[in-house]
């Protein structure tokens, strides 16, 4: 499908959260349709993910963050790392309108992105930060910090520990379990759970790795 066929993108959607057992209401549903219409247009001239192909955006970038979202039930404060087109962050924001989003990316034009789809969809609960996560001091600590496919894990805890509050976590969005990147993370920091995702509609693997400050996990 290389046009934006909204009735067909609609029903596949629907099947997906359906078997995702997400309670979405209509309001919730077409967000996520008017979010993906705008990353499929400005795709053709910001080149904010590879995919060109609505329908395989619906299963590889919607439903794939869709799948994470349970993973948030407690959360209240979430920063989503290396934003860039939004994922998980902006599917996060619509699927749970309770939870403060931030988003921070260092490219303007993502950013810019980010921005018009906060304007266009009426996201109250979202924030935008272009900046280096490392640089980035913000009032209130995020209770969760996450990511999807943005760096090594080392990394992304390094470089953005000091913006997760006392007894927060990480949740990291990964592909296949990365068992180096989880034993080899920096001390204060452990792998606390590694979750398996079953996205609707997707075989390859897709995990979930919870980090916490290990004196939290002893």
């Amino acid at each position: 499908m290389k046009f934006f066929d909204r009735a067909a993108l609609s029903v596949v959607l629907a099947d997906g959260t359906k078997k995702l057992a997400l309670d979405l209401d209509g309001k919730q549903h077409e967000q996520l349709l008017d979010y993906l219409a705008l990353l499929f247009k400005w795709n053709s001239v910001y080149n904010l993910t590879s995919l060109r192909d609505p329908l395989q955006m619906v299963t590889l970038h919607l439903l794939d963050s869709l799948a994470a979202v349970p993973a948030f039930a407690q959360a209240h404060n979430v920063l989503d790392v290396g934003a860039g087109g939004g994922l998980p962050g902006i599917v996060l924001a619509i699927a749970r309108p309770d939870v403060n989003v931030s988003l921070i990316d260092t490219v303007h034009k993502k950013t810019a992105f980010l921005k018009q789809v906060k304007a266009e969809l009426e996201l109250a609960n979202v924030t935008v930060y272009t900046a280096k996560v490392q640089q980035l001091q913000v009032q209130q600590p995020f209770d969760v910090i996450t990511s999807r496919a943005f760096a090594d894990l080392s990394d992304f805890v390094t470089w953005s520990g000091h913006l997760l509050a006392e007894g927060g976590q990480f949740i990291a969005l990964k592909g296949v379990a990365p068992a180096n990147e989880r034993e080899n993370l920096p001390a204060p920091w452990k792998a606390s759970d590694l979750q398996p995702l079953r996205v609707p509609g997707l075989e390859a693997e897709r995990h979930l790795v919870f980090i916490t400050r290990s004196q939290q996990t002893e």
